[in-house]
């Protein structure tokens, strides 16, 4: 039976009391003014007293502008009436429907059409009322314009009054009223996967309802602070930044992507909205989805979760490889503030022995925080630091926020200037915003021009060794003291020479910025992958950079929603995203840091930051006792990191998310739906972390199966629970039986080998290459069979003809 699930707080439509950069500090009661005084006060000294005398003036103005927006005339309701013809296309059909009390079929002008096109790669597109997949900036290769290859092997056949179009790995039936019947196989006879009502535009929206099981978990709509399940919620469709941190229930976040997972009896799909305009989707008993404008277009993937992800990110793009390194341990903080610093607290790793991959660079690096501005007297040398830091192995990541300085002496604001790049209002004049820098304009990535200026401004950057880049604010966000705190609405845009306004640009802003950075970067280093990481996005950024939790709460359950939240963005075709260890706001108890950072080790983005007032978070910064405690999850991390750039592999070629959802062991098996307090960790690992104060040791569930705790050899059998310990110096593991785990040991890789249990159990597979570039990597497999003695060995697939590694067998065979 489905767990009762709520959200709290979770309103989209209602605005905050206060907006933008100031919402986040508002007390939980409205009531004690004192509390409310203080949160102002220390909003003004978070951004500063200049700034925020101009977020007043924004706010009035980007008000002043939104209501006197134009919009379009009302256009009449329409819902689809009496079916009227079908005719078959190529991939599918085109079908005609009257409207609802309506002219003739001959009357085309207020007829409704649906296109239903079968893909070659797997999956369905529908679109309604004309739409079709293209113009749309979530598809892999947009600037081609070229549309998603149809299926070469559908058809179309009636029965009665529906008509189904099909392939043999799917079926739609078409209703006579404009409902949709969605089945896995090709016949129209399975038992139903998804059921679509007829969509409704009201003259301002659409409405579009899919109809659930009642056993159905649903998760995915990207980065989103709630439970993993998303049932019991509505999720704005707008990319906001929270203005600081946020907590439970907190909606939008600075990542909405139009996509999620269904896991139900039935099957399981992917639904994918191509919408980039507001809205929002609602999830109970039905998903009902509501967009203001733009077309009304969507993909249905079905298949195991593994094959719809595949099927999305084949459409969307597949998620860029990071480089190796970007797999280790990164160490950032707000205010870092120097080159002397930075050398100092690599020094300090160094001195306790602790590994560490990657520094970053906030925007204390900058002159008055002005991107591409690099502080001389702060950071000097930068080639020199980031050489003498790559001989030890770290690499330096800088940010590059997109609000530009409005300040003619800026060689940024003026490029941008005379290349005409910036962002402009109704009027004709630059549009700005106050960010960082304070008065700011804004680049127009939604013009090719302007990917093309930006993506050369990465130059002096990449010239001096930096490995990676941080963008940050690009939802785009501007201090406003209420209201939404983005672009007004009215702000115009190129649209890759279509023209329009920042109602259809907002959600793709940052998706083209990362696109524009991805390719200036390879341009400029052709050798090597691009490392970004953007706290905004929309569907398809995964194919330009990972992601991050963004100023998530410092609390315990800023901690649960870490997990939630990265295995939500998984879920949502973002494989590489990870939270900030400890929170972004205030200083953790050391036993919340503890428990952090060893929930973060088995996440694909390791990364200890937080804000400049704070106390610093290195791991040796709360005293000696700490550390002993988080050192055995940071070397864990390191000793892993062949099975994780194995897993970094297979989400580059498929989508399949590195961290899964413990369903994944067995969509079939309903318990596992609303398991949230663990996950997967590739086929072979299952962790289970600690996430509430005081807890010493906890319960697991275990899929079916044999499953060997990896710190003790104890062996458990599923399904059912379990509990195991959990001491404060180490999170609870347990290895599939049958897993063969590549391991690295002293700069060698070693195969710790788990004895099968009834079954052979999954195995092993291994990718390895020179951990950056672009080579095809060697691809390694590995299995537990019987040898002719009659006792288990591993044996080995790969171009080596036999096995070249040592074998550690972690549990006697004979208890296999």
């Amino acid at each position: 039976m489905r767990p009762s699930r709520s959200l709290p707080g979770n309103d989209p439509v209602t605005p905050p009391m206060f907006g933008g950069w100031l919402r986040h500090l508002r007390p939980r009661s409205r009531e004690n003014v004192l509390d409310r005084t203080k949160a102002l006060a220390g909003a003004f000294q978070l951004i500063g007293w200049q700034n925020s005398l101009r977020a007043v003036r924004y706010a009035v103005q980007r008000t002043w502008l939104d209501r006197r927006l134009e919009r379009p005339p009302r256009a009449p309701s329409r819902v689809p009436g009496r079916l009227t013809a079908a005719e078959q296309v190529t991939g599918g059909a085109r079908f005609t429907f009257a409207p609802t009390g309506g002219s003739s079929s001959g009357d085309s002008a207020a007829d409704l059409t649906l296109e239903v096109r079968c893909l070659a790669a797997g999956g369905v597109f529908v679109g309604w009322d004309g739409a079709g997949p293209t113009p749309s900036y979530a598809l892999a290769g947009f600037e081609a314009g070229h549309a998603p290859a149809p299926a070469g092997d559908t058809t179309l056949a009636r029965e009665g009054d529906d008509w189904t179009v099909g392939t043999g790995a799917l079926s739609v039936t078409v209703h006579p009223s404009g409902g949709l019947t969605f089945r896995s196989g090709g016949d129209g006879h399975a038992p139903p996967l998804r059921h679509d009502l007829p969509p409704r535009w009201d003259g301002v929206s659409w409405t579009h309802r899919s109809t659930l099981d009642s056993d159905a978990a649903v998760l995915g709509l990207g980065g989103r602070s709630a439970p993993l399940d998303r049932r019991g919620g509505t999720y704005r469709l707008w990319n906001s930044d929270p203005g600081g941190t946020y907590a439970l229930g907190d909606d939008p976040l600075s990542l909405s992507i139009p996509a999620y997972l269904v896991v139900a009896d039935a099957g399981t799909h992917v639904a994918f909205h191509d919408t980039s305009f507001d809205g929002t989707v609602e999830v109970g008993e039905q998903v009902v989805t509501r967009v203001t404008d733009g077309p009304l277009r969507y993909y249905v993937f079905p298949g195991t979760p593994a094959r719809a992800l595949d099927a999305y990110t084949a459409l969307t793009g597949r998620p860029a490889l990071p480089p190796r390194w970007a797999l280790g341990y990164h160490q950032s903080r707000w205010g870092y503030g120097s080159e002397s610093a930075v050398r100092r607290i690599v020094g300090q790793f160094a001195e306790r022995d602790l590994p560490l991959s990657v520094i970053w660079l906030d925007i204390d690096h900058l002159v008055d925080n002005r991107p591409f501005n690099v502080d001389p007297r702060r950071y000097p040398d930068l080639a020199t630091l980031t050489s003498d830091l790559a001989e030890r192995g770290i690499h330096l990541v800088a940010i590059a926020d997109p609000g530009v300085a409005m300040d003619r002496r800026d060689p940024v604001f003026a490029g941008g200037l005379a290349a005409d790049v910036f962002c402009r209002d109704e009027r004709g004049g630059l549009a700005t915003g106050v960010v960082w820098p304070g008065t700011t304009v804004f680049p127009d990535f939604t013009a090719s021009r302007t990917r093309e200026w930006w993506s050369r401004l990465y130059q002096t950057y990449v010239s001096a060794g930096i490995a990676g880049f941080w963008h940050d604010m690009n939802e785009p966000s501007s201090f406003a003291a209420w209201g939404d705190g983005t672009l007004p609405l009215s702000t115009r845009h190129d649209l890759d020479g279509r023209g329009g306004d920042h109602r259809e640009a907002h959600n793709v802003y940052a998706l083209l910025l990362n696109h524009a950075g991805f390719d200036g970067v390879r341009r400029l280093r052709p050798d090597r992958r691009p490392y970004l990481l953007s706290r905004s996005g929309f569907a398809g950024l995964q194919r330009y950079a990972g992601t991050w939790s963004g100023d998530i709460g410092t609390a315990w359950e800023g901690l649960r929603i870490s997990l939630s939240f990265t295995l939500g963005l998984g879920c949502s075709g973002m494989p590489y995203s990870g939270p900030d260890i400890g929170g972004f706001d205030a200083h953790p108890s050391a036993e919340l840091y503890v428990r952090w950072f060893q929930l973060a080790s088995y996440l694909p983005f390791f990364r200890v930051h937080c804000a400049a007032s704070l106390p610093h978070r290195e791991p040796w910064a709360f005293g000696p006792e700490v550390l002993g405690q988080v050192r055995p999850a940071l070397t864990e991390r390191y000793t892993l990191l062949p099975y994780w750039y194995t897993l970094a592999w297979i989400a580059h070629r498929t989508g399949t998310p590195y961290a899964r959802p413990m369903f994944w062991a067995d969509p079939a098996d309903a318990a596992l739906r609303w398991e949230d307090d663990q996950f997967l960790l590739g086929d072979a690992l299952l962790v289970a972390p600690v996430l509430a104060e005081g807890v010493r040791e906890r319960t697991v569930r275990l899929p079916a199966g044999r499953w060997y705790d990896r710190r003790t050899g104890t062996a458990h059998d599923g399904p059912g629970h379990v509990t195991v310990p959990a001491p404060l110096d180490s999170t609870p593991v347990l290895v599939r039986a049958g897993a063969v785990l590549p391991v690295e040991r002293a700069g060698s890789i070693v195969l710790e080998v788990y004895p099968p249990g009834d079954d052979e159990g999954p195995g092993g597979v291994l990718f390895t290459d020179a951990g950056d570039g672009f080579a095809e990597p060697v691809e390694e497999r590995f299995t537990i069979g019987r040898g002719d003695d009659g006792g288990l060995e591993v044996r080995y697939s790969g171009p080596a003809g036999s096995l070249p590694y040592d074998v550690d067998w972690r549990v006697p065979r004979d208890r296999g």
